[in-house]
């Protein structure tokens, strides 16, 4: 059975951060492109970042140049480490899995076919 388990949420203060961990329990993991998707209270599920089973990496214009993901295949696990959180990052933050072999990762949820629990980032200001 396939699971996604995210860790690393927590309080933080306006400018600080945090690193999200999703460790995967997926026999393909290694070609597996992996996306990190947040939902603020109130607000849809949207799109965070993603890399493909080669490293490509993709963000959303809003955490561009603040967020960076990276894998560690070694670990079946996917990294988010989010510097200069703002208030408005504040969200459950959701890790996800795609089990097709793609050049470039996708950023709608819909091609997502595992997801985890998730996990709150709340960032003060």
């Amino acid at each position: 059975q396939v699971q996604l388990v995210e860790s690393g949420g927590g309080l933080v203060q306006a400018g600080g951060s945090l690193r999200l961990s999703c460790v995967a329990s997926i026999r393909t993991f290694r070609s597996n492109a992996m996306g990190w998707f947040r939902q603020a209270p109130g607000k849809e599920r949207e799109f965070v970042a993603a890399v493909s089973w080669r490293g490509a990496n993709t963000y959303a214009h809003y955490v561009r140049d603040r967020f960076t993901i990276s894998r560690d295949n070694a670990k079946n696990t996917v990294y988010l480490q989010m510097n200069s959180l703002k208030p408005e990052d504040t969200a459950v933050y959701y890790c996800a899995a795609d089990s097709r072999l793609l050049i470039a990762p996708e950023t709608g949820e819909n091609s997502y076919d595992y997801w985890g629990q998730g996990t709150q980032v709340t960032v003060s200001s």
